[in-house]
């Protein structure tokens, strides 16, 4: 019989799949990702030798292709760091699920290494010491990882429960603040003017 033209599987319907699974569930397990495809486990391992830690790795490109280190390279640092911060913002706004899922596994993939080698190297000739640089880092992803849960998710505070004569300062903040995404896009904008002016003064405390 002759082959098929077209590949009942390949990587990238292995990554999609995987994708739709973590949007939907939350997670997947081998073999209800190959329940989902309709194939064997084995023909997943077949194309995917890492077994689940590869299918991670496709799913962690597919869901995270769009984020943007290289304006770091030709634009000064506070450019660059936006750029990156909206893109990595972008990219998990889209698939929240999957935060869980990729803040728990280490990054390997060459392309996403190189992405966060070109975030350190421009802090780095920012100014940043050597040895802040990658907790640097993880301050501003813990940031942009809550920020995308933030964009999806209900109030902090059910308005609700905050009686303005038990509690009127915050009745008051909660009164004044935007509604829904206004809010949750507020709070964005406001932490990135933040962490650019923290790095700004950590640098010339360095300097």
């Amino acid at each position: 019989m002759a082959r098929p033209k077209v590949p009942r599987l390949d990587r990238e319907k292995i990554a999609v799949a995987a994708l739709e699974m973590v949007d939907r569930d939350g997670g997947f397990t081998m073999p209800t990702l190959a329940k989902y495809l309709d194939v064997q486990v084995s023909s997943i391992y077949h194309h995917v030798p890492g077994g689940r830690d590869g299918v991670v790795e496709l799913l962690r490109f597919k869901a995270t292709d769009r984020i943007d280190g290289s304006a770091f390279d030709d634009r000064p640092w506070e450019e660059g760091f936006e750029v990156w911060a909206r893109s990595f913002l972008d990219a998990f706004r889209t698939h929240p699920a999957a935060i869980r899922l990729l803040a728990t596994e280490p990054v390997r993939d060459p392309k996403h290494v190189a992405v966060y080698n070109s975030v350190a190297g421009g802090l780095r000739r920012a100014g940043v010491a050597a040895d802040e640089v990658y907790g640097l880092i993880l301050v501003c992803e813990n940031f942009l990882l809550g920020c995308a849960f933030d964009l999806t998710a209900p109030e902090t505070v059910a308005p609700s429960a905050v009686d303005a004569a038990s509690y009127p300062e915050l009745r008051d903040a909660l009164d004044s603040a935007p509604p829904g995404v206004e809010r949750a896009e507020q709070s964005v904008e406001m932490g990135l003017t933040m962490l650019i002016a923290g790095i700004r003064a950590r640098i010339e405390a360095n300097s």
